[in-house]
């Protein structure tokens, strides 16, 4: 089994940043991705940024150039740099991890509200 631990959510103002972090233990395979999703009230939910254990990214159109997601394989974390945030970018941010093994584990979710 995977566990995944989440931090960094909370509130902003527009165009300010945050950072979400997130810690996977377990059962790692080594060939992996992980990768944040979000969910706004009412909408569905969507992914948006993922990183392959190899570095390999892939973001939303609605956050590239604003969010980058980096990870350190060594702790097993991955983080979401989140710039410029927008009104738009309120959601709860759940943190995902993948093997082929396993499927998708789905962390808790962590609140992010863009506030004046």
């Amino acid at each position: 089994q995977v566990q995944l631990v989440e931090s960094g959510g909370g509130l902003v103002q527009p165009g300010g940043s945050l950072r979400l972090s997130c810690a996977a233990s377990g059962s790692i395979f080594s060939m992996n991705v992980m990768g944040w999703y979000r969910q706004a009230p009412g909408k569905q939910r969507e992914l948006v940024a993922a990183i392959t254990s190899g570095d390999i990214t892939n973001y939303a159109d609605s956050v590239k150039g604003r969010f980058t997601i980096s990870r350190d394989n060594a702790k097993i974390t991955v983080y979401l740099q989140m710039n410029s945030l927008k009104p738009e970018d309120t959601a709860v941010y759940y943190c995902t991890f993948w093997a082929q093994r396993i499927g998708t584990v789905w962390g808790q979710g962590t609140q992010v509200t863009v506030s004046s």
